[in-house]
């Protein structure tokens, strides 16, 4: 789903037709066998610790990931290069900023694979995959309107300053990336049990198995994608990117239909460029100033638009039957454990949301649900039983 999701999104985006030149799919096709030889793998993973402060070591393990990936992931990284691409520029942006490695980008390609819609079993939501809870703590908003896990330049500000507080308490790289993860608890632990090491190839035999495949993972998708050229794996450069983006503040309720129709933009593109927003509407809420992002050539027509926008927007609020939903903050988290004879709309009315909420916080196809199963709810309202 989550590939269809980025791959969809890049057609939608930057054109139908191929990412590639047809000389460029011939290089594709020679894998060079000195790709897969372990001396080179090794020379280049020594190459890249050299440039990174993050601590790269060869294991057999990882050369193993490392062609397991080139085997399996280059069709993903293909196709998807114009994406990966629009996406790094905002990461790295965010990283500079925080004086983090800007390596660190290609972590969302493993949490989320770059659907910043993506959401968990768990919960965690976005292009970083933020808990509620890390999410409050960075600073990251959220009520019944608006999921800033699902912004790409806001999660990414978050993250960045996030790695930062675990490299901090670390002093190590790896053990930040490991941290990000499974959470700071987890690594301290696995520190005293390890008998006080502090570098995560010393104590990956007393963290969780997820972990302890999740810096290799980062390691290898780092390798796959810096040393992209060698293996025949083309990162477009032009695209989206090339036509900037901008962002605009928006003074009254509008709906992105309403800007779609009013400015003749595609609704497409500002979906994929504003993420965050629950119902494709941007709320007015007091004392806070909302935005909204464009091709750069669209926020112009908007500023010179945009009492016009604003009444056309108010007309047709005013004109639709359809209820607008409540605007609400989410300031709590409970897991409830679904009784004997429950179904989602009675839960629903129990805490005071919609159905559709609940099945985006629990990432549900249907509404089929079971007795003693867990749902992750934001209640509006607490019951008193």
């Amino acid at each position: 789903m989550k590939i269809f999701f980025t791959t969809l999104i890049a057609v939608l985006l930057f054109g139908e037709g191929s990412i590639l030149e047809p000389a460029q799919k011939k290089n594709n096709l020679k894998d060079s066998i000195s790709s897969f030889n372990t001396d080179t793998i090794k020379a280049r993973l020594i190459g890249l610790n050299k440039k990174t402060p993050i601590d790269i070591s060869y294991t057999p393990e990882l050369e193993d990931l490392i062609k397991k990936y080139l085997k399996n992931r280059k069709k993903f990284f293909n196709e998807n290069a114009k994406l990966i691409n629009y996406y790094f520029s905002i990461f790295e942006k965010a990283l500079q900023n925080n004086k983090a490695p800007l390596e660190l980008k290609y972590l969302p390609i493993i949490e989320s694979r770059l659907n910043p819609r993506a959401i968990s079993k768990a919960g965690a939501t976005g292009l970083w995959q933020f808990m509620y809870a890390a999410a409050k703590e960075n600073g990251l908003e959220l009520n019944s309107y608006i999921d800033e896990r699902m912004d790409p330049a806001k999660s990414s500000e978050a993250a960045a300053k996030y790695l930062l507080k675990l490299k901090e308490s670390y002093n190590d790289w790896t053990l930040a990336i490991a941290a990000y993860n499974a959470g700071p608890r987890t690594i301290s632990k696995a520190i005293i049990r390890s008998g006080g090491y502090k570098n995560f190839w010393n104590i990956r035999g007393f963290l969780p198995y997820e972990t302890t495949r999740y810096v290799p993972s980062f390691i290898a998708t780092m390798y796959v994608l810096e040393y992209a050229n060698e293996h025949g794996i083309v990162l477009y450069k032009e695209g989206f990117t090339k036509n900037k983006t901008d962002t605009i503040h928006v003074k009254e309720q509008i709906a992105f239909s309403h800007i779609a129709r009013f400015l003749e933009i595609p609704l497409d593109t500002i979906e994929f460029l504003n993420p965050s927003y629950i119902h494709k509407i941007i709320p007015k809420i007091n004392n806070k100033t909302q935005a909204i992002t464009l091709p750069e050539n669209y926020t112009l027509l908007y500023a010179a638009r945009e009492k016009e926008l604003y009444d056309y927007a108010e007309k047709e609020f005013e004109s639709t039957e359809k209820p607008l939903p409540d605007l609400y903050s989410i300031n709590s988290k409970i897991i409830y454990k679904i009784k004997y004879g429950e179904y989602l709309g009675s839960i629903s009315k129990k805490f005071g949301v919609k159905i559709a909420d609940i099945m985006r916080w629990n990432n549900l196809s249907s509404d089929k649900i079971k007795e003693n199963q867990r749902l992750i709810i934001f209640p509006k309202r607490i019951p008193k039983n």
